[in-house]
């Protein structure tokens, strides 16, 4: 193809248009890559609305990409080929020589190239991305499933795996959004005693078929933290609700050594006291999202365990409304555009 489509705005804030581009060869270190699918994450809107330093005008947002490549460039044909099933998240590239990347912490990078920011993303048929970003899609996961895992998937899988709970300890998930349905599931399967948090009593039974031991619903008069504590204290919360209050209404209800865990972004600052932090030796700690090792690691756990993401797919041609549906809190979990 001599052309492609992209889905891009214009500028901050506004509409998605549907434009054809001419395909570019990849270079040194870079592929190409075919887009099959690519899902809408919250934070895409830091870009949209030119919310974050850096932002260029044209964009194509997209950080949850599974494709095919397409091209390969100079240096990158060491096992890897045209053809190869793919996926590119928020880590998407490391510059491989700031003081992070030196330590092996590339996800911290201090020029991280996230899709969509660094370069143009995966809304479009088409995207060129550096080598170190791919990673590779197992048989058993369709597209629409990978492009997920590579930013929602790989960051809830990777806050688990990385804190300091062990099978059989209490394991709460705060939220059971798109983020936190994902969180759910992987703490079953890793052997936590699950709990669930999430507003209404109505969320009780979805919670349950997600995997969850236990379900507190948030708004009811026993206080979260209490609940917590009713069911022995939990070792880890892993807060994917992108609320404030909320996150510090869990913090009560860790036991001794307990550790918060936070992925919901949220502007506003936690409520949480040094005493609070000193008296339980409590342990606070951000967690961002995943290498593109820990992304397939994420995938083959996933296709292991049978874990898959609710998602609603819409073409690209339907960007637009497919954003906004997701921006509005009307998506059921995932948003996940295709091009074919």
């Amino acid at each position: 193809m001599n052309t492609y489509r992209v889905a891009q705005v214009a500028a901050a804030g506004a509409p998605f248009e549907i434009v054809e581009r001419e395909v570019l060869q990849p270079g040194p270190g870079h592929v190409r890559v075919a887009v099959d699918a690519c899902g809408i994450c919250h934070s895409d809107s830091y870009f949209v609305n030119a919310e974050l330093p850096g932002v260029r005008f044209p964009l194509v947002p997209g950080h949850e990409i599974a494709g095919r490549i397409d091209e390969l460039g100079e240096g990158t044909q060491n096992g890897r080929q045209v053809g190869d099933r793919v996926a590119v998240g928020w880590f998407g590239g490391s510059c491989g020589h700031c003081k992070p990347c030196r330590q092996g912490d590339f996800i911290v990078c201090e020029n991280l190239k996230v899709p969509g920011w660094a370069y143009d993303g995966g809304y479009a048929e088409a995207v060129i991305a550096p080598v170190d970003a791919l990673a590779r899609i197992p048989d058993a996961l369709a597209a629409t499933d990978a492009g997920p895992m590579a930013c929602a998937g790989v960051t809830t899988y990777n806050a688990l795996r990385r804190s300091s709970a062990r099978p059989g300890d209490l394991v709460a998930v705060l939220g059971i959004g798109g983020l936190g349905h994902l969180g759910v599931q992987y703490a079953a399967a890793m052997g936590f005693e699950t709990v669930a948090i999430a507003r209404g009593a109505a969320k009780a039974d979805f919670a349950k078929q997600l995997g969850a031991h236990h379900y507190i619903d948030s708004t009811a008069d026993t206080p979260v933290a209490d609940a917590l504590q009713s069911l022995g204290g939990a070792k880890v919360v892993l807060a994917t609700a992108a609320n404030s209050d909320a996150i510090t209404a869990t913090v009560g209800g860790l036991s001794p050594r307990g550790e918060l865990v936070v992925i919901g972004a949220d502007p506003q600052p936690l409520g949480i006291s040094p005493t609070q932090l000193l008296l339980g030796g409590t342990i606070v700690r951000g967690h961002p999202s995943g290498t593109a090792q820990d992304v397939e690691d994420t995938m083959a756990f996933s296709a292991l365990h049978g874990i898959r993401p609710t998602v609603e797919v819409m073409s690209l041609e339907q960007t637009d409304e497919a954003y906004q549906k997701m921006m509005s809190g009307a998506a059921r979990f995932r948003m996940v555009l295709t091009t074919s």
